[in-house]
């Protein structure tokens, strides 16, 4: 088995993990791989690991497990850099909140164990795509969270005719509008009024974003739909992102965005669950009181 160490910014708190990740590993006789951006940026004692080798490429070093050490912005680093291939993730939260990332580093060590003994099972999420006539997205145009349309340098609002199927939704006027998968649905969507949708459930969320007509509401839709846009404003281009990506977009593009056909596969220990964790991270049942 390879396993490639991933992650974007290091910080002092990594270390420790790291370091009994790679013991972990080492004494469990998985091969280690790093991903020389993040690994650069480590402490000496670890970045000379004597049983690490750099990673360049998924065509030079075909890897097993992606195991991502940080946030859940850096399991969608990982994400992206995946791609297509779906090679499953394993997310080590060093972060703050810690929806996919759902391995705490304080078992992080307990947890290579359980991946070389095969005592874990996937947790299957679905992503989306987006087909676009514009030039943008050149690596990547799959989003494990949301897709957004939002106006900048302007604080004009926009509208957004969204169609479902090529028939059409609503004329969003609002200062943008967000397509999200159940995965998504605690992230920007949460944020902006959208419901909470338990993976795997079949939906996409469409939230909008500060609407000027009170009376629209987040809206759940079945992920075979196929939902599309035409944008109309006073600026001469749009903030449209993929996850943490984002490019400036035109009234002229097309753009429509459908469930894709791969999908992100997150490895779990037996122990996890989808339930626990929304207690977990959003204080559920606790009285704030005390």
């Amino acid at each position: 088995m390879k396993v490639l160490l991933y992650g974007q910014v290091y910080r002092p708190n990594h270390r420790a993990c790291l370091l009994e990740v790679l013991q972990a590993l080492a004494s469990e006789g998985i091969e280690a791989l790093a991903y020389e951006p993040y690994w650069s940026q480590t402490d000496k004692d670890v970045r000379e690991h004597k049983s690490i080798s750099t990673f360049r490429n998924f065509g030079d070093t075909p890897v097993d497990v992606v195991m991502a050490f940080g946030g859940d912005g850096t399991v969608l680093g990982a994400v992206s850099l995946v791609n297509e291939k779906q090679i499953p993730i394993m997310g080590i939260n060093l972060g703050r909140l810690g929806f996919l990332s759902s391995i705490e580093s304080k078992v992080a060590d307990f947890a290579v164990r359980e991946l070389a003994n095969e005592r874990y099972h996937f947790d299957e999420r679905t992503m989306i795509h987006l087909e676009t006539t514009a030039d943008v997205f050149k690596k990547s145009r799959l989003a494990l969270n949301d897709f957004t349309l939002h106006k900048r340098d302007t604080s004009s609002m926009i509208t957004i005719h969204t169609y479902i199927d090529g028939e059409l939704l609503n004329s969003f006027w609002a200062d943008g509008l967000i397509v999200a998968t159940p995965t998504g649905s605690t992230g920007y969507s949460l944020s902006c009024g959208g419901p909470i949708v338990f993976p795997n459930s079949g939906n996409l969320i469409i939230t909008p974003v500060a609407p000027h007509n009170l009376t629209v509401r987040p809206l759940i839709v079945p992920d075979t739909s196929v939902i599309s846009f035409e944008i109309e404003g006073r600026a001469d281009s749009y903030l449209c992102t993929l996850d943490s990506h984002f490019e400036a977009v035109t009234a002229e593009h097309k753009l429509t965005v459908q469930k894709a056909k791969v999908i992100t596969r997150f490895i779990q220990l037996h122990n996890y669950s989808y339930l626990r964790t929304l207690q977990d991270k959003l204080n559920w049942g606790k009285d704030s009181r005390n």
